[in-house]
């Protein structure tokens, strides 16, 4: 039986704590969009530079390469297990580095997804590279994809274009990263700015969608999706950043913080963009709760579906 780590009082939150591999396969419900911030098994020993001082690039156990085959067999496995559960119109983002990004996308074409963009996230500030041998790094990627190769997807055109001065939008994004006060319930090694995961959500989503994150992290995915009017269920395995999550969500349940939160995050013409679009934007006809029975048809737990 699944218990949830944490649910919160609007049920438009849940964390679930464990292994995305062992949880995916033991329920059923479909999801509308998904994020995946994967591991980029960049942990090399090597060293980078943050706010001025030098330290290492080890993130984590989690985030060690053990060969080429094996972030292949990483990557197909938890592709396979999430691609089970999207609907049929539903599209991925992937993020990544060259450490793990030509991977990802070759698993998708392997498994029939068709993708869409690449996105190139260009950081506004990045870290500089102080071995000067290179180039500094300074751009992630995120791969858009959809399930299928005939059934379309959905993409919110108008507003994207919207936001680059009523000109098509370009699949390169100057964003900043994380500002300080998107750490204000703790640090997550990998976090991702609100302004990345907010554009991808509208991007790609109606209001009331389903997303899911199967490396959640200090859930990012499920704060945008929140302060966005969309639903989140976010997996991780760290006890850690779920309570960083579970402390995120408490925190914008409080109407003056999401406000003050939507009129800060970047990629807006102004501060009051964000908000003025969500008040606009048609409401899903209907609201689905989340389904987590098991291929038996027990409930893993009641207590997501009772309140309790």
């Amino acid at each position: 039986m699944i218990n949830p780590f944490f649910k919160s009082d609007d049920k438009d939150f849940y964390l679930l704590h464990g292994d995305t591999m062992d949880l995916l396969p033991q329920f059923d419900h479909k999801f509308d969009m998904i994020f995946a911030d994967p591991p980029y098994f960049l942990s090399n020993n090597g060293l980078s530079i943050q706010s001025g001082k030098i330290v290492s690039v080890n993130k984590g156990k989690w985030d060690k390469s053990e060969g080429f085959e094996y972030i292949n067999d990483f990557n197909r496995k938890w592709l396979s297990l999430v691609r089970d559960k999207m609907k049929d119109d539903a599209t991925i983002w992937i993020s990544g580095t060259m450490h793990n990004i030509f991977s990802v996308g070759q698993i998708l074409n392997e498994l029939g997804f068709k993708i869409l963009n690449v996105i190139t996230w260009e950081k506004s500030n990045p870290p500089p590279n102080f071995s000067c041998r290179y180039f500094t790094y300074s751009t992630e990627q995120i791969i858009w994809a959809r399930k299928s190769e005939k059934v379309p997807h959905y993409f919110n055109y108008e507003l994207m274009k919207q936001l680059n001065g009523d000109k098509q939008m370009k699949d390169v994004w100057k964003l900043p990263a994380i500002a300080p006060w998107e750490k204000s319930c703790g640090k997550h090694p990998t976090q991702k700015p609100l302004s990345v995961l907010t554009r991808l959500i509208l991007a790609s989503t109606k209001p009331n969608a389903w997303i899911l994150d199967p490396f959640a992290g200090s859930s990012t995915t499920g704060i945008a999706a929140n302060l966005a009017n969309r639903r989140y269920l976010g997996i991780d395995q760290e006890e850690e950043f779920l309570t960083i999550s579970k402390n995120r969500k408490i925190e914008i349940e409080n109407p003056k913080t999401s406000a003050n939160y939507r009129q800060k995050i970047g990629g807006f013409n102004d501060k009051k963009e964000l908000e003025l679009f969500l008040l606009e934007e048609q409401k899903a006809e209907y609201k689905t709760e989340l389904n987590l029975d098991n291929k038996r048809g027990d409930r893993l737990t009641g207590v997501l579906q009772n309140g309790g």
